[in-house]
């Protein structure tokens, strides 16, 4: 995988992936505004699948899980310009503002299509991507900022995502897992995001499923992979990303395990 990533400081940057495709399972830790130069990307979360392309701009909120798979499109690399919105510099921001308390925090992925406003914003970035040297703070915090006003005019709900700084809170461990089993996080990070420590995570999941979390797992990932092969009548090569599996060879082999038959060999239903 050929991957450039050109930084103009911590939080802005210039993502290139010339390979067929990157798949990635992810948790962000700040919000992300993207802005798509070329390429298409599927972003597969556990209520919906989104997929973009040249020209999009969106933004991800953080603490949510999510399979992304980048493609490159037409002849050209899956290129984006990635813009963090940290915690840090939101609570300055809206540290100056007056917004409702205790908003509700929105899980969906926010799409700003075709705005000039937010478009210009971030096209005026990729000059300096070719500058040597380090860029200055102040100016990216500038650029920041110009993005965060800009989605607040764009759709003030945005702010329902943006000022809200809690933590994820205790949460019902079985219907968390059942709606996110597809995602390959470390148990760490699915510990936090249902407000436990790992050793809680661990002893509720066992007190739960009587199974440990990798075994549950795989049996749910091919579960999963056996409705959309049979049901659906996908190929193999279409599904073992999107169902949670890293490797096609992996998939094969354990999904023939249990089944008894290699994927490529399963009867497909007729509707």
């Amino acid at each position: 995988m050929d991957h450039i990533s050109k930084y103009l400081t911590k939080d802005i940057k210039l993502s290139s992936y010339d390979d067929k495709l990157f798949k990635s399972d992810l948790m962000f830790e700040d919000h992300m505004l993207i802005w798509f130069i070329s390429g298409e990307t599927k972003i597969i979360q556990a209520s919906c699948t989104s997929i973009f392309k040249t020209g999009d701009i969106f933004l991800i909120p953080r603490n949510q899980l999510a399979t992304i798979i980048n493609y490159p499109k037409n002849g050209l690399p899956h290129k984006t310009v990635v813009m963090h919105l940290s915690v840090e510099r939101l609570k300055k921001f809206y540290d100056k503002i007056d917004v409702k308390s205790n908003i509700n925090s929105e899980k969906k992925i926010y799409s700003f299509n075709n705005h000039p406003l937010l478009e210009s914003c971030l096209a005026s970035l990729i000059p300096y991507f070719d500058l040597t040297g380090d860029f200055p703070e102040d100016l990216a915090s500038l650029k920041i900022t110009e993005a965060i006003t800009i989605l607040r005019k764009i759709d003030p709900n945005v702010d329902r995502i943006l000022a809200n700084f809690d933590e994820p809170g205790k949460i019902d461990l079985i219907g968390f897992m059942e709606r996110n089993f597809m995602f390959n996080m470390p148990m760490e990070k699915l510990g936090y995001l249902t407000g436990r420590s790992l050793s809680t995570f661990n002893r509720d999941f066992k007190k739960h499923f009587n199974t440990t979390p990798q075994k549950w797992l795989t049996e749910k990932r091919l579960e999963l992979a056996y409705y959309y092969l049979m049901q659906k009548k996908k190929k193999p090569t279409e599904i073992f990303l999107e169902v949670g599996f890293e490797d096609l060879s992996h998939f094969s082999f354990v999904f023939k395990k249990k089944y008894g038959v290699s994927p490529n060999q399963l009867p497909r239903l007729t509707t």
